[in-house]
């Protein structure tokens, strides 16, 4: 490596640490200015590790969960996080300051990890390697925590759809035994519990806001589009029809669970046909090859050993 490239990448380095020092210190210092602002405007509706302190939390814990959120500030402007959070069903304090400590705290270790990886390695164009893993490292600490969060959103929203159509043959016998919607639901959530662990826990939550004073359909719709499981946000839609305007439920409910189970049908379908198109590429690579040599090699070693006694 010439000494102008070396001087160059050594330059860049430190131009790009500097400036990602910077912008972490901004982000911290503006995080830290607004949830001032909110305390002061709102106390009693500070967010999530803006009062760390005041619950008691420990002021390192509490500076990863302002740097975490600082981060997801900057990452996500939209505010995606909030609703993937609540989607994997992370709502308590406590799992939320994980999630933001461990968003806070992995470029801190990815970086420490690069520290090593510079002092202790022996590798040709080590300068290099440890620039390109330092993009790599600064990609990771900002896509990981979204990847993992996605990820526990998804594995839940795929268990809720699991739990749908029981939910739906529940609803339809607590209906005929001529309970309410309230009833229910409420009646699901108290003995449903360990038949409906994931859809159970969002009712409870749902019927706590409809005894303080909210709407049935309008918490069934919040609901709805929180989780965002289609086969839920039908049946959803199907309660709050009913509860507004009131009518038969028992048929509406049958007819979504045909939908569902038509739906369902098609989608291992297509996983069946996607299924066999690739086992047949696993069986022209794998097994095809192992059945010639069955097939054809007594043929081919004979043919060989009749070629050998002619020449001989």
């Amino acid at each position: 490596m010439s000494p102008t490239l070396f001087a160059g990448l050594v330059a860049g380095t430190i131009l790009l640490a500097t400036i990602g020092v910077c912008l972490v210190a901004i982000l911290v210092v503006r995080s830290r200015g607004e949830s001032h602002l909110r305390r002061r405007l709102a106390p009693e509706a500070s967010g999530v590790g803006d009062d760390l302190d005041d619950r008691g939390q420990r002021p390192l814990v509490a500076s990863m969960v302002r740097g975490g959120k600082a981060i997801e500030g900057m990452v996500d402007p939209e505010g995606e996080s909030g609703r993937l959070l609540m989607q994997a069903g992370w709502r308590g304090v406590e799992q939320r300051v994980l999630w933001y400590a461990f968003q806070g705290v992995l470029p801190i270790l990815l970086a420490a990890l690069l520290v090593g990886f510079w002092m202790f390695a022996e590798v040709e164009s080590k300068l290099l390697v440890t620039v390109l893993l330092g993009f790599a490292a600064a990609a990771m600490s900002f896509l990981l925590p979204r990847w993992v969060l996605r990820g526990a959103a998804a594995s839940r929203q795929r268990r809720i759809k699991s739990e749908v159509p029981l939910l739906i043959h529940l609803l339809t016998l607590l209906f005929e035994a001529g309970l309410s919607i309230r009833q229910a639901l409420a009646s699901l959530v108290r003995e449903g519990g360990g038949v409906l662990p994931e859809i159970g826990r969002e009712l409870d939550l749902m019927l706590r806001q409809i005894e303080a004073g909210a709407e049935t359909g309008d918490a069934l719709k919040n609901l709805g589009e929180i989780l965002a499981v289609d086969d839920l946000s039908t049946i959803f839609g199907v309660l709050r029809q009913v509860d507004r305007y009131g009518g038969e439920i028992r048929e509406p409910l049958l007819e979504a669970l045909e939908v569902i189970e038509e739906r369902r049908s098609l989608e291992l379908r297509e996983k069946v046909n996607l299924l066999s198109g690739r086992m047949t590429v696993v069986m022209v690579l794998f097994f095809f090859p192992a059945l010639m040599v069955f097939v054809a090699g007594p043929a081919f070693l004979a043919l060989i050993r009749a070629l050998g006694d002619v020449n001989g």
